[in-house]
């Protein structure tokens, strides 16, 4: 197969965003979460926790070791599809993480990093919830944004929900969170970190929100091309959604046209763009927030 710049450029692309998505969310927990112990569910929370129970052991290799391990998981049960997905991550998470807490050592850069150290130790932490729960959401959304995945306890999720297949994953994630953070409590005995901990949490699934769907959970796209019934069959086939078929005609040429409506999940939003632009790329494509969505595979 004959390998083109227009082939690499978005491949790069995505890679680049996952990179850079990845880099921020280690930051947001390497220079905020770890050294406050907020515990705010997920992968942090949960070597956090370890860190606590097995102080021996430096966060950063237990991080690595979490991300390796859940990444294998998720290879052997989940496929390597979503393997790809958060190879990226698994890469340079852990080796960013490990850098990164040197960063918050005070001799560094003076302790620039170090805020347990500021002259306004009482509201130190309350800053490091907000700006940590913060780059951790905008790294996710870029992640995501490029077509990656963070992995981390959403392997675990994914994988209890194909061993029961009537789990619905976000109900199996916010237990594992809420499941993270009360043993949080229960190790660290700190109601108010803890609770801070819960704020930064809800600070990144707010910015994940804005970011990367503005606000909304699925998304509607209204696609005109003269490709449509193979875009369509990709569509079925590659995202599992179904579509409907609208006549249209063009207001300037006044040609009969078929214009295809397909309802999505902010997840499968890469993917539908790379369909249309292998297929054909001088379709032309409007993409917008669906309030809601009722019927089979949505909220009845």
């Amino acid at each position: 197969m004959r390998i083109s710049f227009n082939n690499i450029k978005p491949i790069a692309k995505n890679i680049g965003l996952t990179v850079l998505g990845t880099v921020i969310l280690a930051i947001g927990t390497a220079v905020f979460i770890i050294p406050f112990d907020l515990v705010c569910g997920g992968m942090s929370g949960l070597a956090i926790v370890i860190n606590h129970i097995v102080q021996t052991l430096p966060i950063d290799l237990i991080i690595t070791v979490l991300t390796w391990s859940l990444f294998f998981i998720g290879f052997l049960v989940l496929g390597k599809n979503f393997a790809l997905q958060t190879l990226v991550s698994a890469i340079v998470y852990p080796p960013a993480i490990s850098i990164l807490t040197k960063f918050t050592d005070p001799a560094f850069l003076g302790g620039i990093l170090y805020l347990k150290g500021t002259t306004h130790p009482d509201i130190a932490v309350m800053v490091a919830a907000i700006f940590g729960g913060a780059l951790v959401g905008t790294g996710c959304s870029l992640t995501f944004l490029g077509g990656g995945s963070t992995g981390g306890m959403d392997i675990i999720a994914f994988t209890i929900c194909k061993i029961f297949k009537r789990s619905k994953s976000s109900v199996v994630i916010f237990i594992l969170d809420a499941t993270v953070i009360v043993f949080g409590l229960l190790v660290i005995k700190d109601l108010v970190v803890t609770l801070l901990g819960i704020i930064s949490a809800f600070v990144s699934a707010l910015v994940i929100d804005k970011i990367f769907v503005g606000g909304s959970k699925a998304l509607i796209a209204q696609i005109v091309s003269n490709e449509s019934e193979e875009i369509n069959r990709q569509i079925i086939e590659k995202l599992k959604r179904t579509t409907s078929f609208i006549d249209v005609t063009g207001g300037y040429s006044g040609e009969p046209k078929k214009m295809l409506m397909v309802s999505f999940t902010m997840r499968q939003y890469n993917d539908l763009k790379n369909i249309i632009n292998q297929t054909d790329k001088n379709a032309f494509v409007t993409v917008h927030r669906a309030h809601e969505i009722n019927g089979q595979g949505w909220t009845r």
